[in-house]
This record gives C-alpha cells, structure tokens and sequence, in this order.
C-alpha cells in the first residue's frame, strides 16, 4: 500500500499530459461463502483479493486501468500508461493530501468473522431442511455469503478517503417437479451488516417452508391465461419492474447521452399522480447502501419522482458533466476492475394511501402477481418482459386460483402512467445488479401497487 508522498506523486505522473481529475481506488476483500445441498455441506470457500483502478479525466473522455500491484512502482506504470492516452500539458499539480474522515453509518454489531463456521453451516441447514416438506422438492440448495472490502480512494481534489463495508446474504431455493412439469422457487435476504442482521430477523426453518411452498403450489397451477388486463404487483420484490425498467433510464450513463426514455425530462409528468419514488443510499444497514459512493460523494436520499412529476436524475460526477450537474452520491462500481459510473442503490416506490386489502378488493378480473423473477430489459427504451414466479387470478375482488407461466410485457414508461392504486405496505428486497460498471447490491421495493391495464402473456387462454 502506497503512503501519502507515493499517492501524490502517482497523481501528478496521472496529471502530466492534461487530465484534469485524477484518482486511485484501492481495495482489499475477504470473503467467505457456504453452501448446502439436500441437507449436505456442498461446499466452503475462502477468498482474498486486492488491487487497485486509477482513473484519469479530460473534460468528457476518461481512461481507466488497473493492476494487482498496488505497490508505488505498478502504480507508477498504469499511471504512465493511461497518461499516454493525453497529448497536453499538466494543468492540475498536487502538492498535498487531506484525509477526509468518513462516517460509518451501518454498524455491524456481529462481524461475520467473528462467527464460527459450525454456527453459520448450522444456520444455513436450519433452512435447507425446512424445504424438505412434499416428495415432489427434488433438490433443495441453501448459501450464505459475506464479504468484508476495504476501500481507499484517492483523488486530484486532494483528499484521501477510507472506508470499510461488510455485507451478507442468505439464499434458499428448491425445484419442484412432477413428470413434465418443473417449479422453482428462491429468497435471497441480505444486508450491510453482521450476522446479528439474518440471526435476528430472518428465520431459516419459516424461510424455507415458505419457499418450498411457493414451489409446490405453482407446481400444480394451471397455466395463466393472457391478454391485457388490470395487474396488482405485490410489495417488495415486485419493485424490480421498476427498478429494471424505469430505474435504469434515470441513471446519468444513460440520460447524459439522451440514451434515456426519460432524459431532458425533468419537471414533467412521467407518472400517475400516485407514484412517488426515491433512491436512498443511506438507509442502515440496507443492502445497497454505502457510507461514500465511489467517487467520495456523500451517499444521499434522492427524490426521483414526486407525484408523477420527474425531479432528479440518479448522477456519478462525470457523466453530471455532459448534465452540467453535480453527482448525487450515485457513482457505484462491482471492484477495483470496473470503471465506476451512476448506478442504483436502495431504489422504491413510496407508500401511498390504500391498503392492499382495498386493491384487491377494488378489482373486479385480474392478475395479481406475489413476486416477479428475471426477465429482459431494453434500457433506451424500457420495454420489458418479467416472469412471474407467483400469481393469482383475482375474480370478484378477491384472491383466487394460482396460475404458472406468467409474463408481464410493456414498457417502463408505459406502466408509470397506468399504476392508479398504490398501497401502503411498503417492503424492500434484495437483489444484484448488473450493468456497465458490474454487479453490485441492490435494494428493489415497492407497496403493492396497481397497473391498470397491462399486456399478460401465458399459454392459459383468454382470462374469463
């Protein structure tokens, strides 16, 4: 590790052919994952890993590398290297750094390292035997991973910034199948803290009964039916159509190259009266939050839209320079190997003021689906297509007969303006996110929400 002479001096050899914005990211991560398989210790791994990126900017072209070394001399070298990239003279000299102290805003009262590997395997079968409940769960997989990385940033502005995060997740998951037909069915909570986080608010045994519940009763759906049609989205991890096809058009990579549905939008209606949405890096412990983005911006609670009406922008503070705006603590990247860029955090549609009872209730024929899994994004347009990994046909105003192999198919901008319920059951879930700068963690979430008219696809026929 380089000390504050070496850091200055790998900045000027950064700055001598023009760049006008320098920085060294350096990162340290332990990590350690377990798994189990139909009520067997699969697998343990042990993984350490350190290197450095530097980046160099130049009014809007940038340049990143990186290296193992993250000694003065490798440092040096990439330093050099990228530099070639500019023709000019050095208009930025660094002759001094200031640490700048940052807040540890997610205490982790029980470090993961701190717990033994008989107690967290112990844990993790408690939810692996629990899927166990019908013949028909063919194969039951339970992990638990966690990571602690050390961060130094260092950049042209003059300051030094260290910061340290931890992070675990649970995941179970189990296959359902009877002849041809197969089911899957997985949960996967996690957070920015300790163990105390899962021993404390999730329990394993109810976890997995659940998810293997959820499989077998999809398992002997009937095949849901499409067309358009009303569709009330349940809370928590039904935030991902928003997050997927509308969070990611707010991302300043995309809206500074007009790449966005959404961009040279702001202080016009994009949405329904009812919806409300932010992105709250802040949140303790949230699984997306950080104390510093990745360009030493505070993390912040940002305000996206307001009562249909776009109010901001998700900003990194270079792609804010093609905005002319300043970044908002958004600038993420998956490690030392990606260039950083805007990218999501805790991101949800706030609570509005009916109940979940009340939107059932409210709905004459439709489709109410529980959760939504993986599906397929278009982000210069938003057009979407979700699967549904649990759904219901409402009749009448109420909670009917389960349907499998539902899809959700339309567009972000599409669905913002048709939710016309939105309740106030607001739950976050957890998920990871994959774009330019790799997969980080990230919060999705959402009340249960209604869409007054989506296309629905299935193989079940026309919805009567």
């Amino acid at each position: 590790m380089i000390n504050k002479k070496q850091a200055i001096e790998v900045l000027n050899e950064c700055l001598a052919t023009g760049a006008d914005y320098a920085e060294i990211y350096i990162e340290e991560t332990n990590s350690k994952s377990y798994a189990t398989e139909n009520g067997k210790v699969d697998s343990a791994s042990v993984s350490k890993t350190h290197g450095a990126g530097i980046r160099l900017l130049n009014d809007l072209q940038s340049v990143y590398g990186y290296t193992n070394n993250i000694e003065k001399n490798g440092l040096l070298s990439l330093a050099k290297s990228l530099a070639a990239s500019f023709s000019g003279e050095q208009r930025v000299k660094i002759t001094n750094l200031k640490i700048k102290k940052v807040k540890n805003n997610h205490p982790h009262l029980r470090p993961y390292d701190e717990v033994s590997d008989e107690e967290k395997i112990a844990y993790l079968k408690k939810g692996d035997e629990a899927m166990n409940i019908d013949e028909k769960i063919v194969r039951r997989a339970a992990s638990l991973a966690h990571y602690t990385k050390k961060v130094t940033l260092i950049n042209s502005k003059g300051f030094i910034f260290k910061d340290e995060k931890e992070r675990g997740r649970l995941s179970l998951s189990c296959i359902a199948k009877d002849g041809d037909k197969i089911e899957t069915a997985y949960e996967g909570p996690g957070a920015s803290a300790g163990f105390e986080y899962l021993e404390n608010s999730i329990d394993p045994a109810e976890l997995g009964k659940n998810v293997a519940s959820t499989a077998i009763k999809m398992l002997y759906a009937k095949e849901c039916p499409s067309g358009k049609m009303p569709v009330v989205i349940g809370n928590g991890f039904g935030g991902v159509i928003f997050h997927e096809a509308c969070g990611h058009a707010l991302e300043a990579s995309a809206v500074s190259k007009n790449l966005s549905v959404f961009a040279n939008k702001l202080g016009q209606q994009i949405a329904s009266e009812v919806v409300t949405a932010y992105d709250d890096g802040t949140i303790e412990n949230g699984w997306g939050s950080n104390n510093i983005d990745d360009e030493g911006n505070k993390t912040q609670r940002t305000l996206l839209i307001e009562n249909g009406i776009l109010k901001s922008y998700l900003i990194d503070d270079f792609n804010g320079r093609r905005m002319n705006m300043k970044g908002n603590g958004a600038c993420r990247r998956q490690n030392y190997k990606y260039e950083p860029t805007s990218r999501m955090s805790n991101t949800f549609i706030a609570n509005g003021k009916s109940t979940p009872e009340e939107i059932i209730k409210a709905t004459k024929l439709g489709l109410y689906t529980k959760s939504l899994k993986g599906g397929s994004v278009n982000p210069a347009t938003g057009e979407f297509n979700f699967g549904c990994s649990e759904a219901y046909i409402i009749r009448d105003g109420k909670i009917c007969e389960p349907v499998r192999g539902a899809s959700l198919i339309g567009s972000g901008a599409e669905v913002l303006m048709h939710i016309d319920m939105v309740g106030n059951d607001l739950k976050r879930a957890q998920g990871m996110c994959g774009a330019a700068s790799g997969s980080i963690p990230a919060d999705v979430g959402q009340p249960t929400i209604r869409v007054s008219e989506i296309l629905v696809g299935g193989n079940g026929g026309e919805l009567k």
